[in-house]
């Protein structure tokens, strides 16, 4: 029987748009994604190099642009987070322990907690722990994030439920015991979780 259940942030809670801050950063002048950006993201979202280093990176490559600009496209990828999956979420939390673990960066969950304090807070507190992979040094799919969970919160994995958008992070969660649940965003919802063939 399902105990513990840890869910994905990102179009799991809080709605994306990913092709926003591509579009973005290219009207700002970026004309290619290139490895060093691609490097300094994941090093980004695994707390390796700072929000100020970061953010240099994309000056140097957008010369025309201000940081203003440069963080407003960063930041456009993060939509909304509709309070019916907070409802959702806080009836979840009294029957089963709840975690989150999201490959994010420090940018973006502070734009997100900036935004409504009084909402952030009633989030998290539906969660016994909020695990980032900006402030572990790890990310998925990577099977030592989940193995640091799991261990930490001395979690039997034939008890806990992993969801997530991504393919490779659910794989990963399968391979290491836990049950999964391979959200199909645009088709289903998390708030559908209790009417999935899980051993409830």
């Amino acid at each position: 029987m399902i105990k513990n259940i840890i869910f994905d942030f990102g179009d799991i809670f809080i709605n994306l748009d990913k092709k926003a801050t591509a579009t973005g950063l290219q009207k700002l002048g970026l004309q290619v994604w290139d490895n060093e950006l691609e490097q300094a993201n994941l090093q980004f979202e695994k707390g390796q190099i700072s929000p100020e280093n970061f953010l240099q990176l994309f000056e140097k490559k957008l010369p025309n642009a201000t940081r203003t600009e440069i963080l407003h496209a960063w930041n456009a990828v993060l939509l909304d987070f509709p309070n019916y999956r907070l409802d959702f979420l806080k009836e979840l939390s009294k029957n089963y322990t709840l975690f989150l673990l999201s490959n994010t960066d420090s940018i973006h969950i502070k734009t997100f907690e900036n935004r409504n304090l009084l909402f952030t807070n009633e989030f998290y507190s539906c969660l016994k722990k909020v695990y980032y992979s900006f402030e572990m040094g790890q990310r998925k799919p990577d099977a030592e994030i989940f193995e640091t969970v799991i261990q930490e919160q001395n979690l039997s994995v034939s008890e806990t439920l992993f969801v997530d958008d991504r393919k490779d992070n659910c794989e990963t969660a399968q391979q290491l015991g836990m049950h999964v649940w391979h959200l199909q965003v645009g088709q289903e919802d998390v708030v559908d979780l209790l009417s999935k063939n899980l051993p409830w």
